[in-house]
């Protein structure tokens, strides 16, 4: 893209040592995830000003690919030695949908093929991502490398550039310009104008294993569509307005196993999480807080903390306080406004808490499955929960499910009447959960420095108040809203049938499969090593 600027003014000495310097990545081993783009990027670049590259390196990262696609557009990113994770965020957009179509742009001996079919996945990509933006330009805070922040713009700026995209070029910048636009007036740059490690403010905590101070300004993908001339329509047309300002949105994504609700009046999108978690299949871990929660959202943010987690999660406790944990998810069903999914309680075997991410090596005591449910629509989440078979060795356990948590630099508010339980904002931003069957008890918990969104949170829940019945339906109503609610939703429960009437007098119907239709891994209670 630079190179009549840059590479065309070097001297060949020069030119001569960045070649060598690159081509140490011939032949090398790359870990199995979007990275190995990196090794395809420059060996593309390398061939392009005659130096060496190889062909075999090259295919690998374009079969890689291809296996990694689930359908949809959507990639899982990456693999372990146990198959395939589920590994979906905007991580995968800003790499595995970002590099595929500049390879081609860079590659002009590659097939026509190969550049219809990364196409192809990225406008079916950005046709689903582009609801997961709020009206006044959140992003889905969801998945890794988050201070990356506004960076998850890049594949939207690759679809505009390389003819990828269902989204009009007025609609491509508005997206843009409000995300970019939300970040710099939340405050994301430090007194020395540069953007620190976190999400608005620095937020050290949301650092990966492999951050450094220079980690964020991956954000400058943000501003891919520079390239394009400033006659081009997306620049030129009039800014169009997004879906989530236009109405209601209601989508349901399989790929990923997220059911997706925006509500106009507030702007804000929800996710009820059922399918990705960044797990191995076949082995219990501490839950990821950025994947393996029930729920995500524009305007609120997890909890970071692994060893006994509290916000938009369902747990089983037992009677010391131990605290299950859901990695890995089991997708089950997800169609219209139901997902359905089942995870194994399992708890740490020693003391806890432990360091976020700490997992390889732990010993886990592994409890009954827990099949968790959720009916998705507006503002509104019926919460769902039955625990199933084998028994546990813990002992008596209780239910606990937890709401959206809330948070501030200034202390939110919390309220807790019974069985309903409710946190708020200055600004009106309230999160609330109301436990309605086998769910008596309410309460609520703060936290400090611990929510990338303010020093404050507030953390709603609801929980049974003896000990859980195995093949007893329970349920909370969960809501997360920047305005009034009003209506009610009423939940009814027969059996293994649930009935949700909406406000409306609209209804959705289920059926929680029972522990003798899912087989997805055997075994008893009793202690595992994992790692």
């Amino acid at each position: 893209e630079t190179r009549p600027w840059i590479w065309d003014r070097l001297d060949d000495g020069v030119r001569q040592r960045i070649v060598a310097w690159l081509a140490g990545i011939l032949g090398d081993p790359i870990w199995d995830n979007n990275w190995t783009w990196f090794q395809a990027i420059m060996e593309a670049f390398l061939r392009s000003v005659g130096g060496p590259w190889l062909a075999e390196d090259i295919e690998r990262t374009i079969a890689r690919t291809d296996a990694w696609h689930v359908g949809g557009g959507w990639y899982s990113d990456g693999t372990r030695e146990s198959g395939a994770l589920r590994n979906f965020d905007y991580y995968c957009g800003w790499a595995m949908q970002f590099y595929p179509l500049w390879y081609c742009r860079m590659s002009d001996s590659d097939s026509a093929e190969l550049l219809a079919r990364y196409r192809g996945r990225l406008t079916d990509f950005l046709g689903d991502v582009r609801h997961l933006v709020a009206a006044d330009g959140a992003p889905l805070l969801q998945g890794r490398s988050l201070t990356y922040r506004f960076a998850m713009l890049a594949p939207f700026w690759a679809g505009a550039v390389l003819d990828a995209t269902p989204l009009a070029p007025g609609a491509t910048r508005r997206l843009a310009s409000g995300v970019v636009r939300h970040f710099a007036n939340a405050g994301c740059f430090d007194d020395a104008g540069l953007l620190p490690l976190g999400w608005y403010r620095s937020f050290p905590n949301l650092r990966q294993p492999y951050s450094g101070p220079g980690s964020p300004y991956w954000a400058s993908k943000a501003f891919a569509g520079l390239v394009l001339p400033p006659d081009h329509p997306v620049w030129t047309d009039v800014e169009e307005p997004m879906p989530i300002e236009r109405g209601d949105v209601q989508l349901t994504l399989p790929a990923p196993g997220w059911l997706v609700s925006g509500t106009k009046a507030d702007g804000i999108v929800r996710v009820a999480a059922h399918g990705g978690d960044h797990a191995s299949l076949d082995h219990p871990s501490f839950d990821a807080p950025e994947y393996a929660r029930h729920g995500y959202a524009t305007h609120a943010a997890f909890d970071i903390e692994n060893a006994a987690p509290i916000d938009s999660h369902v747990a089983l406790i037992t009677e010391d306080g131990r605290v299950s944990h859901r990695r890995p998810v089991h997708p089950i069903r997800i169609d219209g406004r139901i997902a359905i999914s089942r995870s194994r309680a399992h708890w740490l075997v020693g003391d806890a808490p432990v360091p976020w991410r700490t997992e390889g090596g732990e010993s886990w005591t592994l409890g009954p499955w827990l099949t968790t449910a959720s009916v998705l629509r507006g503002a509104w989440e019926v919460r769902i929960a039955r625990v199933d078979g084998p028994p546990s060795d813990t002992g008596p356990l209780r239910l606990r499910i937890g709401g959206w948590p809330v948070a501030a630099d200034e202390p939110p508010t919390a309220d807790v009447r019974e069985s309903t339980a409710t946190a708020r904002r200055t600004d009106g931003l309230t999160s609330t959960v109301a436990g309605r069957h086998g769910l008596p008890l309410g309460g609520h918990v703060r936290t400090t420095d611990r929510n990338p969104l303010g020093r404050h949170a507030v953390t709603p829940w609801v929980a049974t108040e003896n000990p859980v019945l195995p093949g007893q339906i329970y349920a909370a109503l969960v809501t997360l809203s920047g305005v009034a609610l009003t209506g009610d939703v009423d939940i009814a429960i027969a059996a293994e049938q649930v009935r949700v009437t909406w406000p409306d007098g609209e209804r959705d119907e289920l059926t929680l499969p029972g522990p003798d239709q899912f087989e997805p891994g055997g075994g008893s209670g009793g202690a595992v090593a994992a790692g």
